[in-house]
């Protein structure tokens, strides 16, 4: 054996010695090398590879904290109407605060999950989403609020079923595509199923009646097929389909008709004080917020002109208190949030996590297309439907299961960074 290899330990323990593994410390040769997860560079302070998604989490945070404050000034004068009489000034800020405490807390737990557990669950949890829509049905079971039955009432708060159906149909069209990849190309072997099973659901959120749910929980399912490599043909056929299924049910209810007729012409007498009363109401609002709005806490349309501000009308409250200014803040946050998502959901699936990455992908177009469509309600850009703007409105089960979702958009996002660190999801 050559001197040069006889002294190789030697030379690699004096060069180790030298390198800063740890600073002040000599490196143990005997042992394995040291794995840091920071890199130093020219002396300055480490630069940490953070083990979670930091800008996710405080948009969101900001979004669900702008949406407690303008929910309290939406609502700080409703107990001077008769039908609230008995409510206190802050009963719905209350009541938010505590459904914020409980979806932080839920969510917390939710990243500990790992995505593997998801995916087993993920057909149990569609059943369990079906049982609740069938039993918000039954009379004396499911709360009536305006003729529509919608809420079972647990006590503390009234849980929405059509809130968890939307969780539930991104998780079971993520695992279905899974399982589906092989025969995605054959109709009835890949779609027909997932077909039958958004029929159901939409049957019974129609029976409620909830349109505005069905419309997102078909968007989510369409996407998801989408994104999961269905052949386009299939998709514009299911597309087509949609559309006539909508548009018939439209035709065949006279209230729907009446309600599409007042949104091309609110400003009608007719409309103006009937099907579009909201909407007029809330054009006005925008129009009186301008560039820097009225001041937060100076709407005039709140004062029982616009009914249901804090839930459906909340952007307008916006608008007239926050003025353009206030609402472009909203939209550029949302956009980023589905943006970041679609990334998050891209990445998983370069890392062959085909279920993650459809799963955050779904959230995004769920978070996006409800974003969508409250914004486009508001603004009388699309027709008016009882859906509330993600993480703002108030609403108990909403608030909760968009923080839900996006929790596990954020487990996603945590098991993506430690397979790139080399380590195991």
């Amino acid at each position: 054996m050559s001197d040069a290899t006889a002294n190789r330990p030697a030379l690699l323990g004096a060069l180790m010695a030298r390198l800063p593994w740890r600073k002040g410390d000599a490196a143990d040769v005997s042992g394995p090398l040291p794995v840091r997860d920071f890199v130093d560079i020219s002396g300055g302070q480490p630069s940490r590879v953070m083990g979670f998604d930091q800008p996710l989490v405080w948009v969101t945070v900001a979004l669900l904290l702008m949406g407690l404050v303008m929910v309290y000034s939406a609502t700080i004068a409703l107990p001077d109407s008769p039908r609230f009489s008995n409510y206190t000034p802050s009963f719905f800020f209350t009541r938010h605060i505590v459904a914020l405490l409980m979806a932080v807390c839920v969510s917390a737990v939710v990243t500990q999950i790992p995505m593997a557990t998801w995916e087993r669950w993920a057909p149990w949890l569609f059943v369990v989403s079906l049982v609740l829509l069938m039993l918000v049905l039954i009379p004396h079971v499911g709360k009536v609020v305006y003729g529509a039955r919608r809420w079972l009432p647990l006590g503390v708060m009234n849980f929405q079923p059509s809130e968890l159906g939307k969780l539930a149909i991104v998780l079971y069209a993520s695992d279905y595509m899974v399982r589906k990849m092989e025969v995605k190309e054959r109709f009835f072997r890949a779609v027909a199923p997932m077909a039958v099973a958004v029929g159901v659901v939409g049957l019974l959120l129609l029976a409620e009646p909830d349109m505005g749910a069905f419309m997102v929980i078909a968007t989510i399912a369409m996407s998801i097929l989408f994104l999961g490599g269905v052949n386009g043909r299939m998709f514009f056929l299911i597309t087509a389909v949609l559309l006539g299924a909508f548009s018939l049910m439209v035709t065949l209810s006279p209230w729907r008709r009446e309600r599409i007729f007042a949104y091309l012409d609110p400003w009608s007498e007719k409309n103006a004080l009937g099907k579009a009363y909201q909407l007029t109401h809330s054009l006005i609002a925008f129009g009186r917020g301008e560039i820097f709005g009225e001041g937060l806490g100076s709407s005039l349309e709140k004062l029982h002109y616009l009914p249901e501000a804090h839930t459906d009308f909340l952007l307008a409250v916006i608008g007239e208190e926050l003025g353009f200014v206030g609402v472009s803040a909203v939209i550029l946050a949302f956009f980023w949030l589905v943006v970041r998502l679609f990334n998050i959901g891209r990445q998983a699936i370069a890392l062959d996590r085909v279920f993650s990455g459809l799963v955050a992908q779904g959230v995004a177009v769920w978070i996006g297309a409800q974003a969508f469509i409250n914004m486009g309600v508001n603004l009388g850009v699309l027709p008016t439907k009882g859906l509330t703007l993600p993480l703002m409105s108030f609403g108990g089960s909403g608030v909760m299961l968009n923080c839900v979702a996006l929790a596990i958009c954020l487990r996603v996002d945590i098991e993506n960074r430690q397979l790139m660190r080399g380590g195991r999801a």
